[in-house]
């Protein structure tokens, strides 16, 4: 039988060896080389001494210099001298300057603090006109090299206004050094603008493809302004029509979707709104006109937890949102029993007098609100796990407070349904609704039912008001700003169906910033509300048909 061969197994000391030469090979790939790092130094110091020490020929080449090199510390030194805040120490060639804002003096190679600057005699370095003209474009250029990627990213926007051969050089060796993918991004963005401004035609196509994949609004401008110049060539100019073009759809698209989140999010508002309608009015077939101010009373009670939790416990501040929800919900849900019990329950069966008397009621709890805590809006603060934004392509933004809400609402619908489906209560209100002489008759106290179902409507309301309190501010009027679209949604979508809350609650939401761009704001509402009209007198029960009280009549 043949034997393979075997290597011998290395020992510890040369599996060490050949760690450490991998360890040396990566970080050899990976460094830049020091001797370049040296060197670059080197000539920034022989530079920034120049400027401290040269005439004003000399000092222009140093400024181009410092420009080419590049170094992190270029615009601080050159910023200073056009300011007048670079000085030399007298006895030495040591160069320091006096930073941005006030603060001690720093070394000008280092950005080090100045060890007991007022035992110095320094003497401030004046640059002549010419040399200060070269300035204003030298600092706007070596920006792009600052420590501060905010600098950078500042700097980059500012070297396209200039675009030329040496702008493009500068960004090319800016984007071999650049780290923050933010900036380097952008960085590659600015190359490929100016090599499309002021390159040549093969480079103006490279630009052009380069940038096809944009979804930037300022690159299809810059692609349509080339397609206006008489001195493109014709290739270039049918690359840049049909890159343009292909931006143009993109931007489109995320337009359209922007939108459509906006109506989303405008539906999640309507959606808390109106759940509660959908139970007050859609069930018990109560016109509820005071439906928007149990929104109003959660804003407000949201507004006074957050007044006392600063005041007794601050370190919970952040989490007052929360506790606010099932205060709103009692004392919203207090507010409609009490509105059944004495007013709603003695005028069942006639929608005129009960539309009336919510009516006034509405007016008295908003000038209630205004006698207690004034006209004037509150503010109620976000927290800060709902504060900020994701940031997509195409400039898109969403706002987490509206992602939150969105997610809330769909939450609240959840629960109400679980409540109305899978718990005693929920039966004994479905077979209030209907048939109510058959729920008497089987033992079910039909009064204390309708209490408790006025009452939760009007909770569920509260507890909208605490969402809406994260998106606008606190006012008595804010219930009014609702109550239409809410009876608009639950008409729609079907008068008692929870689904028809949801679906129509999301179609008026959509609808509306579809319209807004085109006819308005105003106009829009309108427009919806005519094509509600025409849906309804063709599918009089909405999208989803619920039978009961109000679904019969």
């Amino acid at each position: 039988m043949t034997r393979l061969h075997r290597w011998p197994r290395p020992g510890r000391a040369a599996r060490a060896a050949l760690l450490l030469a991998l360890g040396l090979l990566v970080s050899a790939l990976q460094a830049p080389p020091a001797a370049a790092q040296q060197a670059d130094a080197a000539a920034f110091a022989e530079a920034v001494q120049t400027l401290a020490t040269g005439d004003r020929e000399a000092r222009e080449r140093a400024v181009d210099r410092i420009v080419e090199i590049g170094h992190p510390r270029a615009a601080a030194v050159l910023s200073a001298l056009m300011y007048r805040r670079l000085a030399t120490v007298a006895g030495s060639d040591r160069v320091v300057l006096e930073p941005e804002g006030g603060g001690p003096l720093e070394d000008a190679l280092t950005g080090e603090p100045v060890e007991n600057p007022e035992a110095l005699e320094t003497e401030t370095i004046y640059a002549s006109n010419q040399v200060r003209r070269k300035l204003r474009t030298a600092v706007s250029q070596v920006q792009i090299f600052a420590e501060d990627p905010q600098a950078r990213l500042a700097s980059t926007r500012n070297i396209v206004r200039a675009p030329s051969d040496a702008t493009a050089d500068l960004l090319r060796r800016a984007l071999d050094r650049e780290e923050v993918p933010r900036v380097e991004q952008a960085i590659r963005l600015a190359l490929a603008k100016v090599e499309l401004l002021a390159g040549d035609a093969q480079t103006k196509l490279a630009a052009i493809e380069r940038l096809s994949g944009s979804t930037s609004p300022e690159v299809r401008s810059l692609l349509l302004r080339l397609l206006d110049r008489d001195d493109v060539p014709a290739e270039v100019r049918t690359a840049a029509r049909e890159a343009a073009a292909s931006i143009e759809t993109r931007l489109t698209l995320i337009d359209w979707g922007q939108r459509v989140f906006q109506g989303i999010s405008l539906g999640s508002v309507l959606l808390l709104a109106a759940v509660g309608l959908a139970i007050t009015f859609g069930v018990m077939g109560v016109i509820n006109l005071a439906h928007g101010e149990m929104l109003m009373l959660g804003a407000y009670t949201t507004f006074v937890v957050q007044q006392v939790v600063l005041a007794v416990a601050p370190g919970l501040s952040e989490l007052s949102v929360l506790f606010a929800l099932p205060a709103a919900f009692l004392v919203a849900g207090a507010m409609g029993v009490l509105l059944e019990q004495t007013v709603v329950r003695h005028l069942y069966g006639r929608p005129l007098e009960t539309l009336l008397a919510t009516f006034g009621i509405s007016l008295l709890l908003q000038q209630g609100v205004r006698t207690i805590f004034g006209a004037p809006n509150k503010e109620v603060s976000n927290p800060f796990w709902m504060s900020g934004s994701i940031e997509l392509i195409g400039g898109a933004v969403l706002t987490y407070n509206r992602l939150f809400i969105l997610v809330f609402a769909l939450a609240v619908l959840a629960v109400l349904a679980l409540v109305i489906k899978r718990t005693t209560f929920g039966l004994q209100m479905r077979a209030v609704t209907q048939n109510r002489g058959m729920a008497r008759a089987m033992g079910i106290p039909s009064g204390r039912i309708d209490a408790l179902t006025f009452g939760l409507g009007s909770g569920i309301a509260g507890v909208g008001g605490v969402a809406l309190s994260q998106i606008t501010n606190v006012s008595p009027n804010l219930g009014q700003s609702f109550i239409v679209d809410s009876f608009m949604v639950v008409v729609f979508g079907g008068v008692g169906s929870l689904w028809g809350v949801l679906g129509g609650s999301m179609v008026l939401g959509i609808l509306n910033k579809f319209l807004e761009p085109y006819a308005g704001a105003m106009l829009g509402k309108v427009i919806v509300l005519v094509l509600i009209i025409l849906f309804i007198q063709w599918r009089p029960r909405g999208l989803f048909a619920l039978k009961g009280r109000a679904g019969e009549q």
